[in-house]
């Protein structure tokens, strides 16, 4: 499934709270970061934010600098980015300032939720109501974001439930924080997270800096998904793994591949990629596998990356790749490209590994990423 890049923005106090329970909003960020938020709005297609954001912030998430409203529309962009909403029951203020503010908005709610939604903002101009089922789901309206609106950069400013979800459902690419420099101290003021189920491990930490009196704290998510579906550190993991095929010695004969091997906390285990090392005939998952003791407990849990569907058969060694996973324990492949027939006649690792009982997710997005250090070889 196709997706936006899913960014998560917010400002939290030290002990972290999205506001406290005054009247007034309480502006935990100052005049410097209110401009940095201004230039990620003006970088995103969309900007999404939950009905209960709506309801007690009433905001217009508008890009606020002409300078940058400009640069869009040069760059053939509209001039303010998608405006979205997320609603359960589609009960939606149409005096709010989102709707009449900046260009087109959408809000994806559930079946029964539309109705109500398309009674209450049928006389407002440019706002589309898109169920995604019985329930919320939000892969559905991200795969629509994508596939429809054109979305490849999401922004979404809250609230807290919103940001639960989608770190929940291991949806969200990457956590910008803005840490103020006070204590809320509330029990009743609205957190950033609720509690529930996170996935495992520790997040990577890829930038720090001050903006004002406030410092910008940015991560990444680390852990590999669960099952058939994709998550955000999935993909991120893949790209890796398309980078290190870009690594290989090139050959005529035989395909240029990466592979990594993370544990289910997000804990790289190894990394490999075709001919490492100078061996010419090394496989990029084998060269991965090589480096990890077979006893590692870790194994079992583990999720193999590779740019290319893991080979079913193979003069060189007395293993194919798809073997050498099987019996290392691994029971998770997440693969870009399916093995063409330019050396093998109807390959398919991808199928001896899920007889095996093995899941494989195959992200054909990332395909031709994989395909770019193989272009040389014969047609496929």
């Amino acid at each position: 499934m196709p997706r936006p890049y899913v960014l998560l923005s917010a400002a939290v106090s030290l002990d972290g709270f999205l506001d406290d329970t005054g009247p007034e909003r309480l502006l935990l960020s100052g005049p410097a970061d209110f401009d940095r938020v201004d230039e990620v709005r003006a970088s995103s297609d969309a900007i999404l934010v939950g009905a209960g954001t709506l309801r007690t912030d009433n905001p217009r998430l508008l890009v606020n600098s002409a300078e940058r409203r400009a640069a869009r529309v040069a760059g053939g962009r509209p001039e303010y980015p998608l405006k979205v909403t997320v609603s359960g029951s589609g009960e939606l203020d149409p005096r709010a300032q989102f709707w009449h503010t900046g260009g087109e908005k959408v809000v994806y709610t559930t079946d029964e939720g539309a109705r109500r939604a398309s009674t209450l903002l049928g006389g407002i101009v440019g706002v589309d109501v898109v169920p995604t089922g019985p329930g919320l789901d939000w892969r559905v309206l991200l795969e629509h974001l994508h596939d429809v609106r054109g979305v490849r950069r999401l922004m979404v400013e809250g609230g807290g439930k919103v940001h639960t979800q989608l770190v929940r459902e291991q949806l969200a690419d990457e956590l910008q924080l803005a840490v103020a420099p006070l204590f809320v101290g509330q029990q009743d003021a609205p957190r950033l997270f609720g509690p529930g189920a996170y996935p495992p491990g520790r997040m990577r930490l890829v930038e720090t800096r001050p903006v004002g009196d406030v410092v910008l704290v940015r991560y990444v998510p680390t852990a590999p998904g669960t099952g058939p579906l994709a998550s955000a550190s999935d993909r991120r993991w893949l790209e890796l793994a398309c980078e290190l095929a870009e690594l290989c010695p090139p050959s005529k004969t035989a395909f240029s591949v990466g592979a990594v091997v993370v544990a289910a906390d997000g804990t790289e285990l190894a990394r490999g990629h075709s001919r490492e090392g100078g061996d010419p005939v090394v496989h990029a998952e084998e060269a991965a596998l090589a480096k990890i003791d077979p006893a590692d407990p870790r194994l079992a849990a583990a999720t193999v990356y590779s740019s290319l569907e893991p080979c079913a058969h193979r003069a060189s060694r007395p293993a194919p790749c798809a073997r050498l996973i099987l019996d290392a324990g691994v029971r998770r492949v997440v693969t870009a490209w399916r093995e063409p027939d330019t050396f093998v006649t109807d390959a398919d690792g991808n199928g001896l590994l899920a007889a095996a009982g093995a899941e494989v997710v195959v992200l054909p997005e990332y395909a031709d990423r994989a395909e770019a250090p193989n272009l040389h070889l014969p047609a496929r």
